[in-house]
Parts: structure tokens; C-alpha cells; sequence
């Protein structure tokens, strides 16, 4: 079954999962996920918020299957065994969205404390491992499968004082990349089934964060409304000109 939208913006019939689905930009895939009619299955490590988030998008969009799971994405046997349950329950997952964030800088490079380093590897490289080795197979299979990373533009171009989250962030692009390369082989000549792609903002904005501060202009950062809009578009695109690519959602650096 394919689960392409076809242009219409529809998802219908597929099953995406989420990873650190509970913030605002969790939160607003959820709801473009539900609204374009696929069943979304969501994971975060904050219980309550997560239940907060899975409601919310099922009260948007009634009769819509949103689920939630507390997911160790620490750890490669529970990502692995979350993929298997959504797949046995659901019969196919055809994405996984990565939205897991952290940010930790500094004021001057000379300053840059290496415990941050140990933070964002675990939370920004490591759930990127664990989660596209346990969903490589599954989204092989779906015939129209996407592994999204929401990643940022300081990866390629780095400040002194963001060099942890910089790093952090480039190097989850490249293993994202990689995974790329392996639908690519896997596809041989009829190219790939499956693509794996990386979605930069400069930063992310939502609704509560200009209630806060009225008069911030903030340049060239991306909506969290716009970025679910975007998820959802990647869909509409074949998997050969999806694969391996970066769609830029702010001015390249």
C-alpha cells in the first residue's frame, strides 16, 4: 500500500512514529500528523506531557489514532522493541519523525564544558543511533518509509561557545546520511523504497515563546507549525528525491 500523499496532503493508511514528541514542536507534528489522517505514534521520556500532547492531537482530529509511549531511546533493546510493537500492532510503520532536542552552550569557547558534550552525544547522536537501527528494517518495508532529523544550521557552520551542540548536531546528520546511503544500496537500480533525509532550522518558534516576548523579531527562525507542514511535505516527494538530501526551512549560513 503506498502511503504517499499524492499532493493532497493525506497520509491515510500510514503509520508514523514520533521520538521526543512532547515539546512544542512534538506537539504540532502530532496535529498535522492526525490532520492529514495517519496514525501517529508518539514516544517521549516526560510522561505527563506526552499525555498532554497525545490528547490534544486526538482532540483536534476525532476519531484520529494517536498513541504514546515512554520509550528509553537510551537504550537500543526498548527502541527496538517499541518499533516491533508498533509494527505488529499497526501492520507497517512508514516513518519516524526525530524530534529529540537539548541544548547546552557556553559564553567563549575557551569556556565550553565538556559535560555538555557528554549530555547532547547521549540526547542528539545517541537516539539517532538507536533509533534508525531499530527502524532501518521496518521503513525498508513499508515501501514508502521516511526517517526524518530535524537539525540545525549551526551544524555547518559553528560558534565558539555552541561547539557540543554543533558537533552533536553534524554528527547525527552524518550517521542520518549514512542510513541514506543504505536505502540507496538497498534500492540497487530501481532506487531507493525508503529515504532518509534531514530538515534544518536555524531555531524554532511557537506561539507561546512570541506571547512571551512580543517584541522579538526572531530572524530567520522556522514556526513549529511551519516544520510539522514540512514533515508532512516529504511525503508528497519520491523517495529518490528525498534520500540523502537537506531541505533547508531558513536561509543556508
Amino acid at each position: 500500500m503506498s502511503t504517499a500523499t499524492n499532493g493532497d496532503g493525506r497520509l491515510d493508511g500510514a503509520v508514523v512514529a514520533v521520538a521526543g514528541a512532547a515539546g512544542p514542536a512534538g506537539r504540532a507534528t502530532l496535529l498535522r500528523l492526525a490532520e492529514a489522517g495517519a496514525t501517529v505514534v508518539a514516544s517521549d521520556a516526560d510522561a505527563a506531557r506526552l499525555a498532554e500532547a497525545v490528547d490534544a492531537a486526538r482532540y483536534a482530529h476525532g476519531g484520529a489514532t494517536v498513541t504514546g509511549d515512554i520509550v528509553d531511546l537510551l537504550d537500543l533493546e526498548a527502541t527496538r522493541n517499541w518499533v516491533d510493537r508498533t509494527e505488529k500492532e499497526f501492520g507497517r510503520v512508514d516513518g519516524l519523525v526525530h524530534l529529540v532536542g537539548g541544548w547546552r552552550g557556553s559564553a567563549s569557547f575557551a569556556e565550553t564544558d565538556l559535560a555538555d558534550w557528554e549530555l547532547l552525544e547521549k540526547l542528539l547522536i545517541r537516539t539517532v543511533q538507536h533509533t534508525s537501527l531499530a527502524f532501518e528494517a521496518p521503513l525498508q518495508r513499508s515501501g514508502n518509509g521516511r526517517y526524518l532529523l530535524v537539525s540545525a544550521a549551526g551544524a555547518s557552520k559553528p560558534t565558539a561557545g555552541n561547539a557540543a551542540y554543533a558537533a552533536s548536531k553534524a554528527a547525527a546528520e552524518a550517521w542520518t546520511l549514512a542510513l541514506a546511503d543504505a536505502f540507496r544500496k538497498a534500492g540497487g537500480e530501481s532506487g531507493p523504497q525508503a529515504a532518509a533525509a534531514i530538515l534544518v532550522v536555524k531555531a524554532l518558534v511557537h506561539d507561546a515563546m512570541r506571547a512571551e516576548r512580543p517584541n522579538a523579531k526572531f530572524a530567520g527562525f522556522t514556526d513549529v507549525k511551519d516544520l510539522a507542514e514540512a514533515i508532512v511535505g516529504v511525503w508528497e516527494m519520491p523517495a529518490q528525491e528525498v534520500n540523502g538530501t537537506r531541505q533547508w526551512l531558513t536561509p543556508q549560513p
